[in-house]
């Protein structure tokens, strides 16, 4: 029997059901953190007495620093699984970018936006 070179077009409508649901819920989070960097929750100390805001300064400087490091990591993620649905439109989806072959679905589930398998990831990342 030959090797599958591709994932059927129902496999596809699978991974495009789960990468949905998890750009649906990355948008969400992403969306949550820009409200907070931009101060558009209204929890932010501007009210209080100036001692307490001066104590809280450095603190809530170190919270929206990782903050926006968190909305870009999101943001990356976002960008990966976008990435991925064109590769379902384009039926390359799960096709390892360096062998070929596919990558495993259990893999594919787990981090829907792989463009490698974990021994391709694993033997790039000796280099």
């Amino acid at each position: 029997m030959a090797e599958k070179k591709r994932y059927s077009d129902a496999e596809l409508e699978e991974f495009r059901g789960i990468i949905n649901e998890k750009l649906h819920l990355a948008r969400r989070d992403y969306d949550t953190m820009m409200r907070q960097i931009m101060n558009q929750d209204g929890n932010d100390v501007d009210d209080t007495s100036p001692t307490y805001k001066a104590l809280e300064e450095g603190s809530l400087t170190q919270s929206k620093e990782e903050l926006v490091q968190m909305a870009n990591r999101q943001q990356k993620f976002i960008t990966g699984l976008e990435a991925a649905l064109v590769r379902i439109e384009n039926k390359t989806y799960g096709i390892d970018r360096i062998t070929g072959e596919l990558i495993p679905k259990e893999r594919l589930r787990a981090v829907p936006h792989a463009t490698l398998s974990v021994a391709s990831k694993q033997a790039r990342d000796k280099k």
